[in-house]
C-alpha cells in the first residue's frame, strides 16, 4: 500500500465501524462478502460503541469492558474477526491476545474466523496469519506488532499476567466465555492497569452457566461492564423458522431456549446442584423468630483443607442459617476447639458437627473436654441409597431446606456463591455424586466452605435432647 493507503486506513483510528465499512469487499461478487452489504445491527452497534468510547478523551485511556451474551448463529466470531483487524490496523504495536473456553475452540473456530477477516481485508498484505497467532508482516515490528492465540491455564497465568503495553493498545477477547475459569478473569485484571493506554476487554459466550465470572459481567460487576445479550431471532441471516420450532417445542422460558436463542442466562445451568432461583429466593426471604425459634440449635465447624480456604463456623436453627465466624487456615486444633466451645456455650447449642476432612484433632480436644460433638465423613456412606456419600445426601438435604423456606444472610455473597457453585458428576450407577472441592478449585471456584457449613447442620437429626444415634461410616477418602 502506499502512504497515501496508509493515511487513509490511519483516520479510523477511532472509528471501527468506518473503517469496517470501508476496508472490506462488502457487495463484491465473487467474495465472501458478496450478498453482505455490511456487518449485521449489532455488530454495527459493537463497533459503534467501541469508536465512542475511543473518540471520548475523557474515557479513551479508560479501559473499555463489554460483555457479549448470545443465541446461537449471530457472529459473534465475526465480530472478533472484523474487531481484531481494525484494532491492529490502525494502532502501531497493537498488542492482542485471544483465549477461549478450550484449546480446541481456539484451534478450529476463533482463530480460522480472525485469519479469515485478515485475509479478505483491502491491507492484506500487512499480516501474516498463522494458526495460532496473527503477526507484521515487516520483519523488525512483528514481534510487537500481533495477536496471539493463548489457551487459559490456572496453572500457568503469566501470559495474561504479562500483557501490557503502555502508550499504545490492548485488546484482550474471551470467547465462549461462560467455561473460562474464575482464576484466569482474576490475572486478566491486571491487563487493565497501564497508563496512557487503549484498552479494550471484550468476552463473548453462550450463557451456558448461571456462575462464574461471565455471568457476573451481567450482575454482580454489571457497574463495570457494557452488556448485551443479543436474542437469534432479531439477528439478520439466522434461521427464524428453526429458531420459532424450538420456541414452540420447548417454551419461550424454558433454559433450552433462553441460552440457545435469547441469549439469556438460565435458571439453572445442566449440572448446577442447586439451582440460582433457590438460592436467590433465601438470600430474599425474611424471618419473623417465631418461625424457627422452637427448633434445635446446630452449631457446625468446616475446616480449611488448604492455605487459601477459611474455616466456617456456622449455626443453623430450623429454617434460618448463618456464619458465626471465619477464620483463616488454622492448624492449632487446641484454639479452634476453644473457639467453637466458646460459640456452643453462648448459643446453647444442642448438637456440634465437624467436617472429619481436618477435624479430627478438633473433635478430640472437644471430647477431651467433655463435649459431645459429632464427627462427619463426607466420604462416608449415605443413609439414602440414591446418593454415593454423606456429602451428597447432605447438600441435597440442604437443597430441599432452601426449597421449603430456608433463609441466609442475604449479605453474605460468599455463601450465596458456595451454594450455586457445586455441579453435579455424571456416573453410570445413577448416584448423585457432587464435584470435589479439587475439581471446584480447577474451574477457578473457591472451596465451598460456608456451603459445606451449612450442609453440615443436616448430617443427623437433631432434637432438644440431642444428636440422634448416627448410622455406622464407612469412610473412603476417595468418595469425598
Amino acid at each position: 500500500m502506499t502512504d497515501e493507503d496508509i493515511a487513509e486506513v490511519l483516520k479510523y483510528e477511532h472509528d471501527p465501524l468506518g473503517y469496517v465499512r470501508a476496508m472490506f469487499p462488502w457487495g463484491v461478487k465473487g467474495t465472501a462478502l458478496e450478498k453482505h452489504a455490511g456487518p449485521r445491527d449489532w455488530q454495527a452497534q459493537d463497533l459503534r460503541d467501541i469508536g465512542e468510547h475511543l473518540s471520548n478523551p475523557t474515557t479513551r485511556h479508560k479501559p473499555l469492558l463489554i460483555g457479549t451474551a448470545s443465541g446461537h448463529g449471530v457472529g459473534k466470531s465475526a465480530d472478533v474477526g472484523m474487531i481484531c483487524q481494525w484494532g491492529m490496523s490502525t494502532c502501531p504495536n497493537t498488542r492482542i491476545v485471544v483465549t477461549a473456553n478450550t484449546e480446541s475452540q481456539l484451534r478450529t473456530k476463533t482463530m480460522p474466523e480472525i485469519g479469515k477477516w485478515f485475509r479478505m481485508a483491502y491491507n492484506a498484505s500487512w499480516w501474516k496469519p498463522a494458526a495460532m497467532h496473527v503477526a507484521s508482516a515487516d520483519p523488525e515490528a512483528s514481534s510487537a506488532w500481533r495477536l496471539d492465540a493463548t489457551p487459559w491455564s490456572e496453572n500457568n497465568t503469566e501470559a495474561f499476567a504479562g500483557l501490557h503495553n503502555q502508550g499504545s493498545r490492548i485488546i484482550m477477547i474471551m470467547d465462549e466465555a461462560s467455561a473460562i475459569a474464575d482464576k484466569v478473569w482474576e490475572v486478566a485484571e491486571g491487563v487493565l492497569t497501564d497508563e496512557d493506554t487503549e484498552i479494550l476487554w471484550l468476552v463473548y459466550g453462550n450463557p451456558t452457566r448461571n456462575t462464574g465470572r461471565f455471568r457476573e459481567c451481567f450482575r454482580k460487576y454489571r457497574n463495570r461492564w457494557k452488556t448485551k445479550q443479543i436474542d437469534s431471532r432479531t439477528v439478520e441471516g439466522t434461521n427464524k423458522e428453526t429458531l420459532q420450532q424450538m420456541v414452540d417445542a420447548y417454551g419461550e422460558d424454558s433454559d433450552i431456549v433462553k441460552v440457545r436463542i435469547r441469549g439469556m442466562f438460565p435458571n439453572m445451568s445442566a449440572k448446577q446442584f442447586i439451582s440460582t432461583e433457590d438460592a436467590d429466593a433465601a438470600r430474599g426471604r425474611h424471618l419473623r423468630p417465631e418461625q424457627y425459634q422452637f427448633a434445635p440449635k446446630i452449631l457446625t465447624c468446616d475446616p480449611a483443607w488448604e492455605g487459601d480456604d477459611m474455616l466456617e463456623i456456622g449455626l443453623r436453627q430450623g429454617l434460618y442459617f448463618r456464619i458465626l465466624a471465619t477464620i483463616p487456615k488454622n492448624d492449632n486444633d487446641l484454639q479452634i476447639a476453644t473457639i467453637l466451645a466458646k460459640h456452643q456455650d453462648e448459643q446453647g447449642a444442642d448438637a456440634v458437627f465437624i467436617d472429619a476432612g481436618y477435624g479430627t484433632g478438633i473433635y478430640s480436644a472437644g471430647k477431651s473436654w467433655g463435649r459431645n460433638w459429632q464427627l462427619v465423613w463426607f466420604g462416608g456412606e449415605s443413609s439414602n441409597p440414591a446418593y454415593l456419600n454423606k456429602r451428597a445426601e447432605i447438600w441435597a438435604l440442604m437443597k430441599q431446606w432452601l426449597k421449603d423456606g430456608g433463609s441466609i444472610d442475604p449479605k453474605d455473597d460468599n455463601l450465596y456463591q458456595d451454594l450455586i457453585g457445586p455441579e453435579t458428576v455424571g456416573r453410570s450407577d445413577g448416584k448423585i455424586q457432587l464435584e470435589s472441592k479439587k475439581d471446584m478449585k480447577a474451574r477457578g471456584l473457591p472451596s465451598p466452605g460456608k456451603g459445606d457449613a451449612l450442609a453440615l447442620s443436616f448430617a443427623y437429626p437433631v432434637s432438644p435432647a440431642g444428636i440422634h444415634k448416627a448410622p455406622k461410616r464407612d469412610y473412603d477418602p476417595l468418595r469425598r
